[in-house]
């Protein structure tokens, strides 16, 4: 029997450097319309929804069909979200996939290669290589062991070329996909130290002992975060110009 995983797209409108971020226009739709959109395109997803505890996101996702879950307006982050919008779907499901609300160039491939990561994994994400922009603390980089597990995740450039050899600098994709009971044991966690420090919350993960599986994507879309009307302007041209 195939394993029933679940898409869901946590979606806030409040956010420190760009409100109303999931109802900004691209060319035409709205962002979490787009980002919908794309998920849908997954062959690995029995289905898609939209967890938010806001009631403009939820007005705008009905409008376009899609299946949307309000949740508690106290939840910590996305994850969280997803947890609870997992609970409150009305069947039962095997995992989850953790889809970013904000990237609206969204490849399906990445939804896929996270479902193949589920069937032998308890949580798995991506990550590319990266060629420059080293020091960007908003882009997140990671290391792995010789298993493909997650050693650690950071804002500053890991590993540090003490020596120099050819080693890939690799950047984090936050596409998350977890096994239903990993995602509610994950939430329960008491937060942890180098969490709080580099706010990342993956890290809690590795923090309790747990693994976290990540893969190399073959995509080669350019998956681009809108956390700034800058970025949103730049997703414009690229959709505009047919990219």
């Amino acid at each position: 029997m195939d394993s029933k995983i679940l898409g869901i797209i946590p979606a806030r409108y409040q956010s420190s450097r760009f409100p109303g971020k999931p109802l900004a226009d691209i060319c035409g739709r709205t962002m979490i319309q787009r980002v919908f959109e794309r998920a849908k395109m997954s062959k690995s997803l029995f289905d898609v929804i939209i967890a938010t505890d806001d009631s403009r996101i939820y007005e705008c996702a009905k409008n376009f069909g899609a299946n949307v879950i309000m949740t508690d307006s106290n939840l910590p982050n996305g994850t969280a979200r997803c947890e609870q919008a997992a609970k409150f779907y009305n069947q039962k499901i095997d995992s989850v996939i953790n889809i970013q609300g904000d990237e609206p160039l969204l490849d399906p491939v990445m939804i896929d290669e996270i479902a193949e990561l589920l069937i032998n994994n308890d949580c798995a994400t991506l990550c590319r290589e990266l060629n420059d922009d080293y020091e960007n603390p908003n882009i997140v980089k990671v290391v792995t062991n010789l298993n493909h597990e997650a050693l650690y995740f950071s804002r500053s450039l890991i590993p540090f070329m003490r020596n120099k050899i050819n080693l890939p600098v690799y950047q984090h994709i936050g596409i998350y996909g977890y096994k239903i009971e990993f995602l509610r044991k994950y939430v329960s966690l008491p937060v942890t130290p180098l969490s709080e420090a580099e706010s990342l919350e993956q890290l809690k993960i590795l923090e309790h002992g747990y693994k976290i599986c990540v893969k190399v994507t073959s995509s080669k879309s350019q998956n681009i975060g809108v956390d700034t009307p800058e970025d949103l302007q730049r997703v414009r041209e690229l959709i505009n110009a047919g990219n």
